[in-house]
């Protein structure tokens, strides 16, 4: 079970709404090294400040770098571009020490072109749809 410490977390400068909640979530006033474990702060504050948690324990990064693969495999049916499938299949391989940061980065530079081609090619299909909707042709 991977855990942290109150200490830890302070140490990150946690958001002001979401640190009370966590303390009183825990019945504690103050930041403590008492261990606790991830799973406790997404009962009391969601998964999202549990994620944004994970930068106080940074050995663990490869499991933090599989996760977001993970949730990004979770919707790979969506993406159109192999470059972005790629990166994906990269930035798992980098997380286990299989590809090097220079590779990591070059598939994160393909992966930036792609997801700009994408947003390009919806706003030029919106454009095109609007201007038809003007112009009385549906």
């Amino acid at each position: 079970m991977i855990c942290t410490t109150l200490n830890r977390i302070r140490e990150h400068r946690p958001c002001q709404d979401q640190w009370p909640v966590l303390l009183a979530g825990l019945g504690k006033t103050a930041a403590d090294d008492e261990p606790l474990p991830y799973a406790r702060i997404v009962e009391i504050c969601g998964v999202d400040d549990a994620l944004w948690a994970c930068r106080a324990e940074p050995q663990y990064a490869k499991e933090w770098r599989l996760y977001a693969v993970w949730c990004a495999r979770q919707v790979e049916h969506l993406m159109t571009d192999e470059r972005s499938r790629a990166a994906l299949d990269v930035a798992e391989r980098h997380a286990i020490g299989e590809a090097t940061d220079e590779e990591l980065a070059a598939a994160r530079g393909a992966k930036r072109e792609a997801v700009w081609a994408a947003a390009w090619e919806a706003a030029r299909a919106a454009q095109t749809k609007r201007f038809l909707e003007i112009v009385g042709e549906r």
